[in-house]
């Protein structure tokens, strides 16, 4: 992945660990005077919505709670437990989400959430078409301008969804209770697969369209250990190509996904 050099470089020259110095005298020093060389990058862009027990939720119901424990004016400080869906807000889904064996959350490479963000534009057709997908269609035309999808990295569906999650229109249920948002077709999912793309991103509550029941898309996709991230913000702000996507998901043993904190750099 493209930022396999950067972490290579830094580790060669900068950690105490990697970079061991001969003195010549049979013993090993660390470089520990210097400092790593600033790393520059152009912008940073936060892809986390803000999570609040008011953030709406898959089922419609309340999925984030506080207990308070300790209060500064009682205690002199701080502290809250956390009462919790693992699958609420901008969050990653675990391939053991929907599969029987398959990775948990803490199982997850890490190198494998530090990749290259390719983001693919259907706001357009969403606007239009709450039950808009992204299509086979879509990714093949995306390759014809942009060159080939680079195996490991993330595809994320941008439809412009982001913009209703502090309303009720993110889930946009109608009278019967069925929601209306869009999501990555299986097939689609299917051919990311088959270029060895390692994770997908939806602005959305679900890799599936609001209107699937039978959630083909996650079947599909989490069973062969790669990983899915919804709820994500701000996509608008990034171009097709070029950014890198950092993945901060939780290391909980176990967890089969839960909120995370995720960022693009350019």
């Amino acid at each position: 992945m493209c930022s396999r050099g950067w972490f290579d470089h830094v580790a060669q020259r900068w950690c105490p660990v990697c970079a061991p110095v001969d003195t010549g005298a049979g013993t090993v020093q660390h470089p520990i005077t210097e400092l790593p060389a600033r790393v520059e990058f152009s912008r940073i862009v936060d892809l986390t919505h803000a999570l609040g027990p008011d953030f709406p939720t898959y089922s419609g119901a309340p999925e984030l709670g506080f207990d308070v424990l300790r209060s500064y004016d009682r205690d002199r400080k701080n502290v809250k437990r956390w009462v919790i869906q693992e699958h609420i807000g901008t969050h990653i889904d675990a391939p053991i989400h929907f599969s029987e064996r398959a990775r948990t959350v803490d199982q997850i490479p890490v190198d494998s959430l530090i990749v290259p963000l390719a983001v693919i534009d259907i706001s357009e057709r969403a606007q239009d078409n709450p039950d808009a997908e992204l299509t086979p269609d879509d990714v093949v035309a995306f390759e014809a301008h942009y060159g080939p999808i680079a195996a490991g990295c993330c595809v994320a569906m941008n439809s412009g969804w982001d913009r209703y999650a502090n309303g009720r229109r993110f889930r946009n249920a109608d009278d019967a209770g069925t929601m209306h948002f869009p999501g990555v077709h299986v097939e689609a999912a299917m051919l990311l697969h088959d270029r060895g793309v390692g994770g997908v991103g939806v602005d959305t509550l679900s890799i599936d369209h609001g209107r699937s029941t039978e959630f083909p898309t996650h079947y599909a996709w989490l069973p062969s250990n790669k990983w899915a991230i919804e709820g994500l913000a701000n996509l608008a702000a990034l171009p097709p190509t070029g950014a890198t996507i950092f993945v901060g998901a939780p290391k909980v043993k176990g967890a089969t996904g839960g909120p995370s904190r995720i960022v693009a750099l350019l």
